[in-house]
């Protein structure tokens, strides 16, 4: 039987998409704190996740001791992290915002962002005003942490994923499909479903997103606009600290690990 078909954003949704996104928190929890202590030049204690969403990782980070704060454009979003932060007894510090235009309250020690939201921006101008705002609201010695998925050139890239989670009596699917890609306009258009399982009722939550494409070279003339950074190290989705890559017109998945300079 075929579900019924919501028509909607995805984020407006935090239940559902913490489930499907914070089920696996853990390899990035660890991934970071590794990336922390072997790349920083400063004690990582105070964190900042621009576009943090529900704060599957935030919640994580503070549990562990460290001081959290975020930002995102969607209010339901925040209110769940917050909510959350509450729950366990921390300050509510995520707040709705732009992250091509906001100020950390004291400067921190790390930020991160591992999951393509940095693609959201629809222009270099965007990008680099975000990139700068990062670079502000860094310690010197501290590290910026993005992950995102690159245009390869010279093969196929990936066209279609999915995946699945469940928490008790509820169960969501995920699916995401290209749907358009004008690589002269940088445009990449990205349909998403969540197929939503409870004990009473089944249905399916319909999106269409739009991404920034970006290959190699063009993320690495970006980053080499931000003087204030330093690139590190490069690392896949396998998030493993002891194995850095060598990116290349076939590499899809990057986790690049920027340090604010001194001076």
């Amino acid at each position: 039987m075929a579900l019924e078909t919501i028509q909607g954003n995805l984020y407006d949704y935090p239940k559902y998409y913490d489930l499907v996104y914070g089920s696996d928190w853990k390899a990035e929890f660890d991934f970071l704190e590794d990336c922390f202590e072997k790349h920083a030049e400063l004690a990582v204690e105070n964190i900042y996740e621009p576009a943090c969403g529900t704060g599957r990782l935030l919640i994580k980070f503070a549990e562990a001791g460290y001081t959290v704060g975020g930002i995102d454009l969607n209010p339901l979003a925040v209110q769940y992290c917050n909510a959350r932060l509450e729950r366990a007894g921390f300050p509510p510090s995520a707040t709705v915002g732009d992250m091509c235009d906001f100020r950390t309250p004291v400067p921190v020690d790390a930020a991160f962002n591992t999951i393509n939201s940095f693609r959201h921006l629809q222009t270099e101008t965007q990008a680099k005003a975000h990139l700068n705002c990062i670079a502000q609201s860094l310690r010197p010695g501290g590290l910026y942490v993005l992950g995102l998925h690159l245009t390869p050139t010279s093969i196929q890239p990936m066209q279609e994923e999915s995946w699945s989670a469940r928490r008790g009596n509820l169960a969501v699917m995920s699916r995401l499909w290209v749907t358009d890609c004008d690589l002269k306009k940088r445009r990449e258009s990205v349909g998403m479903s969540f197929d939503v399982y409870t004990p009473t009722r089944q249905f399916r939550i319909k999106d269409e997103i739009q991404f920034r494409t970006y290959t190699y070279f063009q993320l690495d003339k970006l980053l080499k606009a931000i003087p204030e950074f330093d690139l590190t190290a490069v690392y896949d989705f396998g998030y493993d600290v002891d194995q850095p890559i060598e990116v290349g017109p076939a590499t899809e998945d990057v986790v690049y690990i920027l340090r604010k300079r001194d001076s």
